[in-house]
């Protein structure tokens, strides 16, 4: 099976963006259950022990010049597993992403597309569909002009409102 981010990152010629919504995913991840034991990544240590081969992917997309942006609507007090993105968000900035985050209190009169979504050089759009623990349950693409039209402007208007992340403090 192939991994259809994987493919828009591969194919993007000028940008790549991420919208995240969910206070939660997969909570049986072993990376997310090792850092409730507390496993940390260490900034310090050998980029070898960072997220691998996604961060490769980010570096060589960053490298051919594509703009990675993601932006992270979350509720606050913010959830364990928000605080573990939080913490394993430093190997993407290093690898080359952009990342923000917003409080969804500041995003509530913001139109939203209803779930989590990819969006490549502001054509093609992937819709990620969850169940109601945090598992992916289907993907969908989308390229009709109007949903490329709410999604385009829905992320731009997160971004625009969002912290970075080295600004960003979870509360």
């Amino acid at each position: 099976m192939t991994n259809p981010v994987l493919e828009g990152l591969a194919k993007a010629r000028c940008s790549a963006v991420h919208l995240e919504m969910r206070d939660a995913y997969q909570p049986g991840d072993p990376e997310f259950i090792a850092w409730r034991q507390g496993k940390r990544l260490n900034p310090a240590a050998e980029r070898s022990t960072w997220w691998r081969p996604f961060l490769d992917v980010v570096t060589e997309t960053t490298a051919r010049g594509v703009v990675m942006r993601r932006a992270r609507i979350v509720s606050e007090p913010v959830t364990d597993y928000i605080k573990y993105e939080y913490d394993v968000t430093f190997p993407n900035a290093v690898a080359g992403e952009r990342v923000r985050w917003l409080p969804r209190r500041r995003a509530a009169d913001i139109p939203l597309p209803g779930t989590d979504l990819w969006m490549f050089d502001n054509s093609s759009v992937l819709f990620t569909y969850f169940s109601g623990v945090g598992e992916v349950v289907d993907r969908e693409w989308r390229n009709e002009p109007a949903v490329v039209e709410l999604v385009t402007s829905a992320f731009e208007t997160v971004w625009e409102r969002a912290t970075p992340h080295e600004e960003y403090k979870p509360v």
